[in-house]
């Protein structure tokens, strides 16, 4: 919730200097915004049997609960023309890839703010994205926080970039942005590692509680708990929950690092009714950050940091159609991105 609301107070105050931006008309800024909340559920993988043959045959069925998603938002982003809003209702399943552009299709505020509770695979994520973004003639300022459980990413960012418009659909920008963050400079695992690079991983469950009776290949919880009854559910199901709980733990005792990077971006849009390309990038080729646990004294140099969007279409004819859609983020080495692409034909 600090993360939200410093979003909000950076962006009214980034918005302070336009004349149209942030005036008291409460009705102009929330005028076609959409509010949604939406529940979806389904089936996740199947049940699996796991086999073990210590002290004769062994059965442990490890079973997987269902995926759902619970989704609250509210967004005011003008569609581009290849966006046709096809459904009646916001879902929470929508996935505007245009979104991530640096330039929307008007000029002046946009927002989205959407927090999503998900459970897949059996595992629990809370998602969050929210951004407000002021796009001029000359300038665009922006404000995101990003969470993102499934790619392992968590972020606030503001950016403040000089736009240069080369016509109708290119432009150009440039500028600096900050990013406050979690130190991914910092490996929790790192003294644990034995030489050969493997992890000690039965030494560090003991360590946080657990308990081995490797006579009876029975491993306990540090509630007491029962977990598995055989090496193969330990190594294959309870240590990555706990690895995985461990260093959870140990970042979330780290304060955030502030990074500050020289951001370079491009945008590019051209629609008609038979043939439209959307593309758009932002690169981070030079960072700052002295913290005690920089990312640059991790990857011992600078990095690049970069994140980019295509989407094309072209009806070939009345029948034939072809369309590439995609995003790709890299920050700090981690990635996360979707596409899809496809031929449509129309048979009569």
């Amino acid at each position: 919730m600090k993360k939200l609301i410093t979003i909000i107070c950076i962006a009214l105050a980034a918005c302070a200097a336009p004349k149209d931006c942030c005036s008291q008309n409460f009705k102009k800024y929330f005028k076609f915004a959409t509010f949604y909340a939406a529940a979806n559920g389904g089936n996740s993988i199947s049940d699996v049997d796991v086999f073990s043959v210590t002290d004769g045959l062994n059965t442990v069925t490890v079973a997987t609960p269902y995926d759902y998603n619970l989704a609250l938002g509210i967004r005011k982003i003008a569609r581009f023309g290849y966006e046709n809003k096809a459904q009646t209702f916001y879902d929470g399943t929508e996935n505007s890839w245009s979104d991530g552009a640096n330039v929307g299709k008007v000029r002046g505020l946009e927002f989205l703010f959407e927090v999503d509770y998900t459970r897949q695979q059996g595992v629990d994520y809370l998602d969050q994205h929210h951004f407000i973004r002021y796009v001029d003639d000359k300038y665009i300022l922006k404000g995101e926080y990003l969470e993102d459980g499934f790619a392992d990413i968590k972020y606030f960012e503001t950016s403040e970039r000089y736009k240069y418009k080369v016509n109708d659909k290119l432009s150009f920008n440039a500028g600096f942005a900050q990013r406050l963050s979690e130190p991914y400079g910092y490996d929790p695992l790192a003294e644990w590692m034995l030489d050969n690079g493997n992890i000690h991983y039965t030494y560090l469950a003991l360590q946080q509680g657990y308990n081995v009776n490797v006579a009876a290949s029975e491993y306990f919880s540090p509630s007491g708990e029962l977990v598995a009854t055989s090496k193969e559910v330990w190594e294959e199901v309870v240590i990555p929950t706990m690895l995985s709980d461990y260093t959870d733990k140990k970042r979330s005792e780290l304060d955030n690092t502030i990074l500050h990077s020289v951001v370079f971006g491009f945008d590019y849009y051209k629609y008609t009714k038979s043939f439209w390309t959307h593309a758009w990038a932002s690169i981070m080729p030079y960072h700052v950050d002295n913290g005690e646990f920089s990312y640059e004294k991790y990857n011992k140099g600078q990095w690049l940091d970069y994140n980019g969007g295509l989407i094309f279409g072209y009806k070939q004819t009345k029948h034939l159609g072809y369309f590439i859609e995609g995003k790709y983020n890299k920050y700090w080495n981690r990635e996360w991105y979707d596409f899809k692409f496809g031929v449509n034909y129309v048979i009569f």
